[in-house]
């Protein structure tokens, strides 16, 4: 989700020791390589498409794995944030790797941001989002820009590993996120984060996505994208040409939708107009780059043409692959 700010510090600490204390306890043979096998990255599935602890899936009802339903503490940590959680893990980044830079521009990602708690982080660990730059330090909550380009690099020999939540977020959430800490943006001289301290051994209940990817986008949420993305284009003499093929699609789009809805009798005319719009772009846009270096025609493939119909969409998509953008260094 692109925010204001690089980095929200929210005005909550967890208890490091007690979610370390139940992390170890998982053992080592809970946590799997990251889904593209990037080096030195691995994951602990906690909420997952129907609790499955090998799914990576972005689409489907999410819900606990068998690993969360063994942690009291961090499902009260969860249920104190305030969210509707989507897919959650622990992550892990062993000493001396990294987080290649990136810019996460896929449809998962547009109305998502990724909340972080520090378990195990030391002070040499660099996180980094756009031209800012902090240390997550362990018990401490972190919202960042996932829009902007960003990387994470662990110069130390010890793991840094860190609870990270996706959400679309909630009323309690976004209080805590109004009452946060961002640095470089304002004074925060007095301010100060609450202490979380509850009983360990208590379950809490959580709320969990049901409803996350459409069969069918509609035509106001695929104006709603598409006009965000052509929003952050750089200036481009081609970009007017742009703008009137998308007016284009979307109108025609739009006629679909008021005949057919979600129905499957109008996907394959549906699968028609994506497939020219498609095409129509790669002709006059592919040479069309965004503000935070990324491509416009990758952005337009991850966030719409490959997820407005369910008809060719993967099923175990992860949406989490790391474009590396032109601007990052």
């Amino acid at each position: 989700m692109k925010l204001q700010v690089p980095f929200v510090q929210l005005p909550l600490r967890f208890d490091a020791v007690r979610l370390a204390e139940e992390m170890h306890a998982l053992g080592d043979a809970a946590w799997r390589p990251h889904p593209q096998n990037y080096p030195g990255n691995f994951a602990l599935p906690l909420i997952s498409v129907e609790g499955d602890p090998d799914s990576d899936a972005i689409a489907g009802p999410m819900r606990p794995t068998p690993y969360l339903q063994r942690c009291p503490y961090l499902t009260q940590v969860l249920a104190r944030l305030g969210a509707v959680w989507g897919r959650t893990r622990l992550m892990k980044l062993i000493g001396g790797a990294e987080v290649t830079p990136h810019a996460d521009i896929n449809y998962y990602w547009r109305d998502r941001l990724r909340v972080h708690v520090p378990i195990q982080a030391e002070s040499g660990v660099r996180f980094i989002c756009g031209e800012a730059e902090v240390h997550m330090a362990p018990g401490e909550c972190w919202i960042f820009d996932t829009w902007r380009p960003h990387r994470v690099i662990n110069v130390v020999d010890r793991e840094r590993v860190h609870l990270v939540a996706d959400t679309v977020g909630g009323e309690q959430f976004w209080e805590l996120a109004a009452r946060g800490r961002a640095p470089g943006h304002g004074d925060f001289e007095n301010w100060r984060a609450e202490t979380f301290d509850v009983d360990a051994e208590a379950f809490a209940q959580l709320r969990l996505e049901s409803v996350n990817v459409p069969q069918v986008m509609t035509p106001w949420e695929l104006r709603n994208h598409v006009e965000f993305i052509l929003a952050h284009v750089t200036p481009h003499p081609q970009l007017a040409c742009v703008q009137r093929d998308v007016n284009r699609f979307i109108a025609n789009w739009h006629a679909l939708w008021a005949q057919y809805g979600e129905s499957r009798a109008g996907w394959s005319e549906y699968r028609r107009l994506l497939n020219e719009f498609a095409e129509c772009m790669q002709r006059s846009a592919s040479s069309l780059l965004l503000v935070n270096g990324m491509q416009f025609m990758s952005t337009l493939r991850s966030m719409v043409l490959g997820m407005a119909l369910a008809d060719r969409r993967e099923p175990t998509a992860s949406g989490e692959v790391r474009i590396a953008a032109q601007a990052a260094s």
